[in-house]
């Protein structure tokens, strides 16, 4: 289950249907820590986070808890988050994992901090950081059981869980019998390595708890195809028709247009195009302006500054490739003035990573040359009508000045979030009202422009054993 799929995107070029199970079935729910979260690679925090040995950071999903920890300058180790004396939690709290359940609970994102021991506060068991246990009071009770003192059994010792790195990000596998994460991740390892996010650093996360199922608040970035319906202030920048690709369990959408479906052509897929008909000086610099003010990510502020003076500084007329080239060039040498370099990217390898990416099951993400906004959902404990929704923009910065950010955490509010985000949050509460209504047959997901949608329940069909994609007649 964890080796690479060989599936394309023509598999998914009929036009489908699935089921609401996945959305609104507490007994699905309930099965998917067991048969999904236990058996795949997911993101669970960057590596920027564990910079010095003995930081800690917790990830949690539906009910399990995962320790990750700097244990060499240059390793990382990451363990299940319990003791295995009787069971309790070493370190942080339920939430981001599940329900609030004592009253002491903060409510925190998730656990972090210093250390090179973890003790139990329960019994004061002490695990050192390669996991062993360094101190058992009374460990001769157990008339050598356990080992003795300097040579306890591995009974004794934390659960390991396999992590790794790639593009800045933690990676975490609870299956012992998992393939390698570079495996897993392609060919979108490959499609953005260019990128090289791993020098990119947090400009802001946020994060918040949903009332709604993770797949309903995911799906909501996975395709452009919702642009005329969710942010029609857009659309005067251009056409967002869209292809959509599937990789295997993962996906890929890019810019397209109409004339061009049938080539799949690649051309002027990413964020940073030259969108629409009009003067295309004007509708970049527009069009950068408001993801800026309404999005806060999908850009950087270098980006935006030199596509303001696009009017000024290129006559009427130029063609889009030009002012397009010429804006780019622009804000890599003013980027590389202030210290921040940009990665040598062609522009085949731009077109081929396309607007965005996901990663199967739980991630999205936009790449740029200095930037990249990502989304992550995860399962709130076992509730189908909760979720754990997470927005995180990142960017390059010169070294050393590089902001410290936390985890902030923001009200389902619409007001409280970036506009373009709090629009199509606005969709998610009514759409899982809307998957229980005895009126609703199954979805009927784009041929063409939803494919990521259409092969994330595919995956998961594989994965949980139900919710298989039935040809629509």
């Amino acid at each position: 289950m964890n080796k690479p799929e060989t599936l394309v995107s023509e598999d998914l070029s009929e036009a489908l249907t699935y089921p609401v199970e996945a959305f609104i079935s507490r007994e699905y729910a309930e099965a998917e820590p067991e048969r999904l979260w236990s058996k795949v690679w997911q993101q669970a925090g960057r590596v920027e986070e564990l910079k010095d040995v003995g930081d800690y950071i917790t990830y949690n999903i539906c009910h399990d808890s995962i320790l990750i920890v700097r244990d060499t300058p240059t390793t990382l180790k990451a363990y299940h988050n319990v003791c295995p004396h009787r069971g309790r939690r070493l370190v942080g709290n339920n939430t981001g994992g599940g329900p609030k359940t004592v009253a002491q609970d903060t409510g925190a994102h998730s656990a972090k901090g210093n250390t090179l021991k973890f003790g139990c506060n329960y019994h004061a068991w002490t695990f050192g950081l390669d996991g062993d246990a360094a101190y058992i009071p009374d460990s001769e009770d157990w008339n050598g059981a356990l080992g003795t003192p300097g040579a306890f059994s591995a009974c004794t010792s934390l659960t390991p869980v396999q992590v790794d790195t790639w593009g800045g990000w933690i990676w975490i596998n609870m299956d012992p019998d998992a393939g390698p994460l570079r495996e897993y991740l392609e060919p979108i390892a490959t499609l953005i390595d260019p990128f090289e996010f791993d020098k990119m650093r947090y400009r802001f996360r946020f994060w918040g708890i949903f009332d709604c199922n993770w797949k309903v608040a995911l799906e909501a970035f996975l395709e452009p195809y919702h642009v005329q319906g969710t942010h029609p202030q857009l659309i005067k920048y251009g056409d967002f028709y869209s292809f959509s690709k599937a990789f295997g369990l993962h996906g890929q959408t890019g810019f397209d247009s109409k004339a061009h479906r049938d080539e799949q052509t690649t051309a002027e897929t990413s964020v940073h195009r030259a969108a629409g008909d009009g003067d295309p000086r004007d509708t970049i610099a527009q069009m950068q302006l408001e993801y800026w003010e309404t999005i806060g990510a999908s850009t950087s502020e270098t980006l935006v500054k030199t596509a303001q003076r696009l009017p000024e500084e290129l006559p009427e007329g130029t063609p889009a490739a030009e002012v397009h080239k010429y804006w780019l060039d622009t804000a890599k040498r003013i980027d590389a003035e202030r210290g921040v370099i940009w990665p040598e990217i062609s522009n085949e390898q731009m077109a081929a990573a396309g607007l965005a990416l996901s990663v199967f099951p739980n991630m999205n993400f936009i790449p740029g040359p200095t930037f990249s906004l990502a989304y992550r959902v995860r399962p709130y404990g076992t509730d189908p009508d909760k979720c754990i929704f997470e927005a995180v923009a990142l960017d390059r910065f010169p070294e050393g000045e590089e902001p410290e950010t936390e985890w902030t955490y923001v009200e389902q509010d619409l007001d409280k979030w970036p506009y373009v985000i709090a629009q199509d949050i606005s969709n998610m509460v009514e759409v899982q009202r809307g998957y229980k209504s005895r009126g609703f047959r199954g979805n009927l997901p784009n041929p063409w422009q939803e494919r990521k949608v259409t092969n994330l329940h595919r995956g998961l069909a594989k994965y949980m054993g139900t919710g298989d994609l039935k040809p629509l007649r």
